[in-house]
């Protein structure tokens, strides 16, 4: 009868997370929360069950969770599943007639009130008899439930004591494990991708390989370009921050048509370096390395230095071309050519970067998005497993899914970075297509309600897709809020992106409290786009003027929390104070002896840069998952920027000034 129709015996509808009905699959890394949901009901007033049954690639049953209902009426169940090691997954959700609850319900309702009684306890004996031969059952729950039915069946006892035997702890345990069920019905397999923990837990660091180690010489005024040797010297200091990524700027040989001068001048002297954004000259294109910073031999000896220390570089992946690129005579249908013929540049109004030519996949999409690929094996050949892609909003979509998912196929390990700044259906279109994380509205997130509803929406929203990295700043965004906050805001920022989000990153002279802008620009001035910019990072570590010892602590911290490792489980919690954010993570994990570890971490920031803030949190207690208390109702947290230890409840005074710590990061003593 039910063949062709939508709806099985119990409808099951709004699975999540579920992606354009399942074509793309949602993201997670090993052993991380995905939490789950659907919308499921029935018929009638009898007792319905859900579940969400996860597999591996092999089709393997690991993992069946029982769904809770969330909320009152909304027929909508949410539980927690954790695909354990890299792969493709799949899960579906169950749902099913409880048989059990809709018996214990009846019976309670009915047996007080004196009817039926007999034909209740008869019920129950035949339902845990029947129970109890199910040849799944653990055996020690099905000598439970026989023991049980005996006693239902036992006219010698009362009937008390008959039901009592049938609702015990241990019958309702047996069932926990194992429902009483009937009537399953079945939702479609929706694909979950794990990726390695690199897609979705990191942090990245930015520096200009050519301005470490630069030097000028006082008596010409002419610039020796720092090269993968000297930048390999500084690699020491950024693995002792804690970074995991080191992320450099194009290598490749500039062009010299039309190159950039100082802060972006149209006129470059012929000893100003160039963008490293207007990819390719005489010396070669996207495949070359800039003589300036070494061979390849050069840059695998760079790679292999960063490999001990435990980082991992990354590259830029930037598809566009200088005018003296070798594209541009070999394969001018790779670009837009106007109605005069010459070549368009780059455009972005009122922005222009007549040094560069974007691509044009229209032409020739086969021949392109070929030599792109081969372009990005070579790379992965040297050592690279990580591409941040820059613009990538400014090709199509389709060449992305592509091309991530060609390279990917074969080199899974691969991690592709977009820095997207435009509208939200293009960047979650490109993390549907398989980037596994973007560049992020947070750099111009800063008030209390833009924070929380910004949080609100990457965690629980498209976080099944779509991986926010929050970079604090880039040679291209030097916000407002830094520009003027002073260091207070350094520090604000760093809190903010360090435990917001699981990826987060710096660029290069941040922790210097660099924050002179351009005039009428939102961009650094003798911006390092367009020059050398040697930093002199150890006498400002010295001297206390550096925020790198405050850096290592948060990349120190989030290695030590489990619960900072993932997106979906952040949680607001109300503040008294308009510039007072706070928010939490949790962790719960099941360990192999099976018990309970739980970690959890509380933050509270004052993102006023400017005065000391002071009010109430309001903890919601339940999302923490607390079940031990002090004496007095409190429990106990330990401040991990200070190393202080308070006792705090639900409600909480704070007082945090900008100007000392404007934050608290505590960790619940469990």
């Amino acid at each position: 009868m039910t063949d062709g129709l939508r709806f099985g015996r119990f409808p099951i509808t709004a699975v999540s997370p579920v992606i354009e009905n399942g074509a793309f699959a949602a993201k997670s890394i090993p052993c991380a929360d995905l939490e789950v949901g659907a919308t499921v009901f029935r018929e009638g007033h009898d007792a319905l069950g859900v579940e969400a049954v996860l597999f591996d690639a092999a089709a393997t049953e690991r993992q069946r969770v029982r769904l809770q209902p969330q909320g009152s009426g909304l027929d909508r169940w949410h539980g927690i599943i954790s695909p354990a090691s890299e792969g493709s997954w799949t899960f579906r959700i169950e749902a099913f007639s409880d048989d059990y609850g809709t018996w214990e319900h009846n019976a309670e309702v009915k047996i007080a009130a004196d009817v039926d009684v007999e034909v209740m306890l008869a019920e129950g004996t035949a339902l845990l008899s029947r129970a109890a031969a199910e040849p799944a059952r653990l055996d020690a729950d099905s000598k439970t439930f026989k023991a049980a039915a005996a006693q239902l069946a036992d006219a010698t006892l009362s009937v008390p004591q008959r039901l009592g035997a049938g609702t015990s702890a241990a019958v309702k345990a047996a069932v926990q494990r194992r429902p009483i069920k009937s009537m399953v019905s079945v939702s479609p397999s929706y694909p979950i991708v794990v990726e390695r923990l690199a897609a979705g837990f990191g942090a990245w660091y930015e520096f200009f390989p050519r301005s470490e180690g630069a030097r000028k010489d006082p008596a010409t005024n002419m610039w020796t370009s720092g090269n993968f040797r000297t930048a390999a010297k500084r690699l020491d200091s950024v693995a002792q921050m804690g970074f995991d990524v080191i992320y450099l700027p194009p290598i490749h040989p500039i062009g010299t048509i039309n190159r950039k001068g100082p802060n972006n001048t149209l006129v470059a002297a012929s000893t100003d370096p160039g963008s490293p954004w207007a990819i390719g000259s005489a010396d070669g294109g996207h495949d070359a390395i800039h003589p300036d910073l070494g061979s390849f031999e050069d840059f695998d000896a760079f790679v292999n230095r960063a490999e001990q220390l435990g980082l991992e570089v990354a590259i830029d992946l930037a598809l566009q071309a200088a005018p003296d690129h070798p594209w541009a005579t070999s394969h001018p249908e790779w670009f837009t050519t106007r109605v005069d013929g010459t070549i368009a540049y780059a455009e972005n109004p009122p922005k222009k970067y007549q040094d560069i030519y974007p691509l044009n996949f229209d032409n020739d999409p086969d021949g392109l998005s070929h030599e792109i690929l081969r372009i990005v094996e070579l790379w992965i050949s040297h050592g690279v497993k990580i591409f941040r892609v820059d613009n990538p909003h400014t090709k199509p979509v389709w060449f992305w899914e592509w091309l991530i998912g060609t390279v990917n196929a074969a080199h899974p390990e691969v991690v592709f970075l977009a820095e997207a700044f435009t509208r939200p259906p293009m960047m979650h279109a490109l993390g549907r297509a398989g980037f596994q994380q973007s560049y992020s509205y947070f750099t111009w997130r800063n008030t209390k309600e833009e924070l929380e509803e910004y949080l609100t929406e990457i965690s629980h929203e498209s976080a099944a897709f779509f991986r926010p990295n929050f970079f604090v700043n880039t040679p291209d965004i030097l916000t407002e809020y830094l520009q003027y906050g002073g260091p207070a805001a350094f520090k604000i920022r760093a809190v903010l992106a360090a435990m917001g989000s699981p990826l987060w990153g710096v660029y290069a002279g941040f922790e210097l409290f660099e924050h002179v802008a351009r005039p009428g620009a939102e961009e650094y001035i003798d911006n390092e786009k367009f020059e050398y910019k040697p930093r002199d990072f150890a006498a400002a570590e010295a001297s206390g003027r550096s925020l790198a010892p405050f850096l290592t602590l948060l990349n120190r911290i989030r290695k030590e929390h489990p619960a900072l490792r993932e997106l979906a489980n952040l949680q607001l919690h109300r503040t008294s104070d308009p510039a007072t954010i706070a928010f939490s993570k949790h962790k719960r994990r099941v360990l192999e002896d099976g018990t309970v570890e739980k970690d959890t971490v509380i933050v509270l920031v004052n993102v006023d840069p400017h005065s000391a803030r002071e009010g109430s949190v309001h903890l919601d207690l339940a999302k923490l998952e607390l079940d031990t208390f002090n004496a007095d109702g409190t429990f106990t947290v330990d401040e991990l920027i200070t190393g202080q230890s308070w006792q705090w409840g639900a409600e909480n005074y704070f007082r945090l000034d900008a100007h000392a710590e404007p934050a608290h990061i505590l960790h619940i003593r469990r």
